[in-house]
């Protein structure tokens, strides 16, 4: 089977590596696009789905087509075999759009919403019933540029970054998928000490000591899996059963979290409680400029920027004051995500950081960069 997932964008590498891990053959990735295509079988789906920990959504590949026009939309989607989804199913598409066009995202949606209603007509003699609330089936129409991808969604509206154990809404809070990706591309594991000294709400944190644990990301999830609709639950439990021998209660780690606000302190541990790792976590409230602890590992972190903090100079001196206080403090690397890259560049120069790596990393509407820093 093909398939294709997104994830978001500046991160296709990280994902293309776990995808391998997890059993599936990369074929394609679409670097900054936020998608990564690939093969496998029925299985290796159910258990993206269920474990991956860097994707938010997967999709069963129909198509991938140039296009010029909105009839060639329609003609691409129309020349699709529709005949799987059962009479009495609802459907729904999920159009997106990226790119200069004569048209909308709601023209790509209707157009190809009567593309699948005229082909299964054709090939059913049914008239598929439409719901855009709770549909049974979802087929995904990305126009991307010159190009369209059609799919069907086995995910669901549920995006698998929602991971069920925020409890707390932190103003900020980091996306799991990029915290876990952090994670990966920072060399940790459960054997090395880990600080997060600005954790806010626990995310990084949290994703690692889920990860140290072998707890699957999805564990928590309460909406189900679009797939089952379609193949039923027999696999997901298969692969539930799986991911349940793999779990490591008894794993020792070194996690630890400084965060300035006591609400924050609060929050992230009432977290870290629903995911079932609070026991793996020391929270301490303190100055991230003033760091007092004995040597780590790695720090990984997502600092206060933009519309968080209030005045430049006030993150200028953040930036120079955590980054001057974890130098001595932290062994191996650090990990940053930040939209301030310049000031992170600038102020890691100055307090003679060697620049491992920089690139690019697209955060929800925000452009920011992820720096891995070695002291």
């Amino acid at each position: 089977m093909r398939f294709y997932a997104t994830l978001p964008p500046g991160l296709e590498h990280v994902s293309a590596r776990e995808v391998e891990e997890l059993g599936g053959r990369i074929t394609e990735i679409r670097k900054g696009r936020g998608r990564i295509f690939f093969e496998g079988d029925l299985k290796l789906m159910v258990r993206l789905n269920y474990m991956a920990r860097t994707l938010e959504r997967i999709m069963i590949l129909l198509a991938i087509e140039r296009f010029e026009t909105l009839d060639d939309i329609y003609r691409i989607v129309k020349n699709l075999d529709f005949s799987w989804i059962k009479p009495n199913q609802s459907f729904a598409i999920r159009p997106l759009r990226a790119g200069e066009h004569d048209f909308t995202s709601l023209d790509v949606g209707r157009i190809a919403g009567q593309a699948v209603i005229d082909s299964y007509m054709e090939s059913k003699g049914v008239r598929l019933k439409v719901d855009l609330d709770e549909p049974d089936v979802i087929i995904r129409v990305d126009v991307i540029f010159d190009e369209v991808y059609v799919g069907i969604d086995t995910t669901g509206d549920e995006s698998l970054h929602r991971r069920g154990y925020r409890v707390y809404d932190h103003p900020a809070p980091l996306n799991p998928t990029i915290a876990s990706s952090l994670i990966m591309l920072s060399g940790w594991n459960p054997d090395k000490s880990l600080l997060d000294p600005m954790c806010g709400s626990g995310t990084i944190l949290i994703e690692a000591a889920m990860m140290g644990r072998n707890i699957a990301p999805q564990k928590l999830r309460k909406e189900k899996f679009l797939f089952t609709n379609i193949y039923g639950k027999d696999i997901l439990e298969e692969v539930k059963e799986e991911a349940e021998k793999l779990e490591k209660r008894d794993v020792k780690m070194t996690l630890i979290g400084i965060e300035r606000f006591r609400k924050h302190i609060r929050g992230g541990i009432t977290n870290a409680k629903a995911a079932g790792v609070k026991d793996t976590i020391d929270f301490i409230q303190a100055d991230a400029t003033m760091v007092c602890l004995k040597d780590v590992d790695i720090a990984i972190t997502n600092p206060p920027y933009g519309l968080r903090i209030a005045r430049k100079g006030v993150i200028e001196d953040l930036y120079d004051g955590f980054l001057r206080s974890t130098k001595d403090v932290v062994a191996e690397r650090i990990v940053v995500i930040t939209a301030e890259d310049k000031i992170l560049r600038e102020k890691a120069l100055k307090n003679d950081y060697e620049i491992e790596k920089e690139f690019w990393v697209r955060y929800g509407g925000l452009d920011t960069k992820v720096f891995v820093l070695k002291p």
